[in-house]
């Protein structure tokens, strides 16, 4: 399940690479993606199942987003993760019957699952709003607009160097990625033992 899990996300981390100005075949690909933010050595250009080929400039341009956002939200959830399992908590109680300190002992899934209903529709429309307003944003990044920015707080990069700026995005993206690896890791070791021996044992999972 991991193994699968780890293909399909490198593959469309690679769709992310694939300029939204034309739709080419991967030779013509390969042209241009050396340039790309978040393309760095050893690895390359890599696009096996050449999702980078396919649909249109705004499905490219969508790809490229949804890796940018799964990787910030990867981060959060890896930081979280680590901070819960080196037993750091909020004090006090989430709701009148469920305290900070119980789920921290619980498994991811669990945790969730012990939030109250009413919790998990403010956490849910919480992150609604964020997208609402992430989309809104200028012109939309299927149309030619930039990829989404960071809405809280908001982050002017207007004035950074373009060299800089894409140092900058290439470390975002595959810290990103690390970060989606470690927290699928975290979670499938969590719920089911033995499945990333190098967590085995740990009491954190």
């Amino acid at each position: 399940m991991m193994k699968s899990a780890l293909v399909l996300l490198l593959a469309g981390s690679a769709a992310a690479f694939a300029p939204s100005s034309q739709k080419a075949s991967t030779s013509a690909l390969s042209a241009v993606l050396d340039d790309m933010p978040g393309n760095t050595k050893p690895v390359g250009p890599w696009d096996p199942l050449e999702l980078a080929t396919l649909g249109s400039d705004s499905t490219l341009a969508w790809f490229r987003a949804a890796e940018l956002k799964h990787s910030r939200v990867a981060m959060l959830a890896t930081t979280g993760y680590l901070v819960q399992g080196a037993g750091f908590h909020f004090p006090g109680m989430l709701s009148s019957d469920v305290s900070f300190e119980s789920l921290s002992t619980m498994k991811p899934f669990d945790a969730w699952t012990a939030v109250p209903a009413l919790g998990q529709a403010q956490i849910f429309f919480t992150l609604f709003l964020a997208e609402c307003i992430s989309e809104a944003q200028g012109t939309h990044y299927t149309k030619g607009g930039s990829t989404p920015t960071v809405i809280f707080p908001p982050i002017d990069f207007s004035g950074v160097d373009p060299v800089a700026l894409k140092k900058k995005q290439s470390s975002e993206l595959n810290n990103g990625r690390l970060a989606m690896i470690a927290i699928m890791s975290f979670v499938a070791e969590a719920n089911i033992p033995g499945s990333v021996p190098v967590l085995t044992g740990i009491d954190a999972w």
